[in-house]
């Protein structure tokens, strides 16, 4: 396994690894120790199917359960179409309600954090790519973190805020009632610690609502001069897809968004999975 880095905060090429075969231990093992050091991977050519993808995911650790359909429904799914491909001849154009939904993709955000267990890492892998648009930008906030002032860092070191996935995209397009009774506001640190490297980032995005004890307004100052600094246009990775690209990036400090693409043009097609993170979050 080789890693050339894409980026200077964040970001790693791999190669030498097949994702649609079964792992040993220590290329698992390699794979962790990736995340915690690039953020993001990005494995090109891949010869990805669902199974293979679902079983790759149960090796980095539990599959995560997609919460739209189960808060929606109480059906339970752990993969997701990320896009607006239906089936090989049909596609959803912008005025789809679908489509404008996943607009809600387009924001600064962190999978999961809404829930009461976050995400470790999400698996994105492309079959179908527009010819323009559609690229996935990411950024560390663990690298935006190390850029405070150490004063600016004892002063949220032990602040807590909340995220709420009903205030951030119902901003897009309105939530299924059963879905926004699943997902009541949680509470999470600030700044968070990787429990292997011991670095620290601050955890905001756009679920991210308030801190617990503010008023509102220093809320907001606080919670939006962290996303912008960490969202500056010189600490974006912005990966351009290939058909067979699968990537992983670790929602515990990484922030991503889509680009946006013309869906009445293009077709997209992605297919997601996420691997569950542990119940105590530092």
């Amino acid at each position: 396994m080789q890693v050339d880095r894409l980026h200077l905060d964040l970001g790693g090429r791999v190669t030498g690894v097949d994702l649609a075969k079964t792992l040993d231990d220590e290329t698992v093992t390699a794979l962790r120790d990736a995340i915690d050091e690039y953020s993001v991977l990005c494995f090109p050519d891949q010869a990805m199917t669902d199974e293979a993808q679902l079983a790759l995911t149960g090796q980095l650790g539990e599959p995560e359960e997609g919460h739209v359909k189960f808060g929606t429904t109480g059906e339970i799914d752990y993969l997701a179409t990320i896009g607006n491909v239906v089936d090989a001849t049909t596609k959803r154009d912008n005025a789809d309600a679908y489509t404008l939904s996943q607009k809600g993709n387009n924001l600064w955000h962190s999978d999961s954090s809404f829930r009461s267990v976050p995400s470790y890492v999400s698996i994105l892998h492309g079959y179908e790519i527009p010819g323009e648009g559609g690229e996935t930008e990411f950024v560390s906030q663990r690298a935006a973190y190390a850029r405070l002032d150490p004063e600016r860092q004892l002063e949220i070191d032990d602040l807590y805020v909340l995220h709420d996935y009903v205030f951030s995209r119902s901003k897009i397009a309105p939530v299924h009632d059963n879905h926004a009774a699943s997902l009541p506001p949680v509470a999470h640190p600030l700044v968070r610690t990787n429990p292997n490297t011991g670095e620290r980032n601050f955890y905001v995005g756009s679920h991210a609502r308030s801190i617990i004890g503010w008023s509102g307004i220093d809320s907001r100052r606080l919670i939006d001069e962290l996303n912008e600094l960490a969202t500056e246009p010189t600490a974006v990775y912005s990966h351009h897809w290939s058909p067979g690209d699968t990537v992983f990036w670790d929602n515990r400090c990484v922030l991503h968004r889509g680009a946006g693409y013309d869906a009445n043009k293009w077709r997209r097609y992605m297919r997601q999975t996420r691997v569950a993170g542990t119940p105590k979050v530092t």
